[in-house]
């Protein structure tokens, strides 16, 4: 149980990490693309930090993949605001 505790920690502060990235490219570039990934990896570290401190029942636990679910639409309507310039 402890590591599975330490490798999900390992995985929040990797999406935290890729979402400071984004973040940064973003502040660089002003694209809006890199602002959609950087709000898409925070989400995708917050869902997985809920994931992994909260005991979450089985049957609450579809409310939390509904953050991994918005993050993964974030990330097509970036691509898609992207593509149609």
């Amino acid at each position: 149980m402890i590591l599975a505790n330490i490798l999900a920690g390992m995985v929040t502060a990797g999406f935290a990490i890729a979402a400071l990235f984004f973040l940064r490219f973003w502040r660089d570039t002003r694209d809006g693309l890199f602002l959609c990934f950087a709000a898409a990896f925070l989400l995708l570290g917050i869902s997985q930090l809920v994931l992994s401190l909260e005991s979450v029942s089985d049957e609450y636990r579809a409310w939390v993949y509904l953050g991994r679910l918005a993050a993964f639409l974030l990330i097509v309507v970036g691509i898609l605001r992207k593509n149609r310039r």
